[in-house]
């Protein structure tokens, strides 16, 4: 188990709820992943994932969900971050759209010594009918996004 575990949380097969996974295969890509971190796609497995996490006897000092989270103060490709606190009430039981880690879970791991930060971006379309390919908007939002998740949780300082 790292020190630091970053998750992508998202459907590719839904429009811009792939966010976290091209996220995460961004930064594989562009950035050189330190030694105490993994960055991986769970895609829709999130759910087992942080289940798994709290199960286990070593855990990650830090735990980063990156998701599309659609809020209705924000603009399109808008990166934010969500405290735990914030989750809306018709997301406790179900973090996400598509059934990621429940927030009870994520506040589990809390309330278990690890840090957990949720870097959402807000979708401008997240279809009903399978359409893969994020919109531009949030296409464009990814490095961003990579860049502050690098600098701010990942990098050694």
């Amino acid at each position: 188990m790292e020190e630091i575990l970053v998750l992508g949380c998202g459907n590719i097969l839904y429009g811009d709820d792939g966010f976290g996974p091209a996220v995460t295969d961004y930064l594989n890509a562009n950035y050189k992943i330190p030694k105490n971190a993994s960055v991986v796609n769970v895609g829709l497995a999130s759910r087992g994932f942080i289940f798994d996490i709290l199960l286990s006897e070593k855990r990650p000092k830090r735990v980063v969900i990156i998701d599309a989270i659609a809020h209705s103060d924000r603009k399109a490709g808008e990166i934010f971050e969500v405290p735990l606190s914030n989750l809306v009430k018709e997301k406790v039981d179900d973090f996400s759209f598509h059934q990621g880690p429940a927030s009870n879970m994520l506040k589990e791991l809390r309330d278990n010594g690890v840090e957990v930060i949720i870097i959402a971006c807000q979708p401008e379309n997240i279809p009903r009918e399978m359409t893969c390919g994020l919109s531009s908007v949030v296409q464009n939002s990814v490095p961003k996004a990579s860049e502050l998740i690098y600098n701010k949780y990942l990098r050694v300082h």
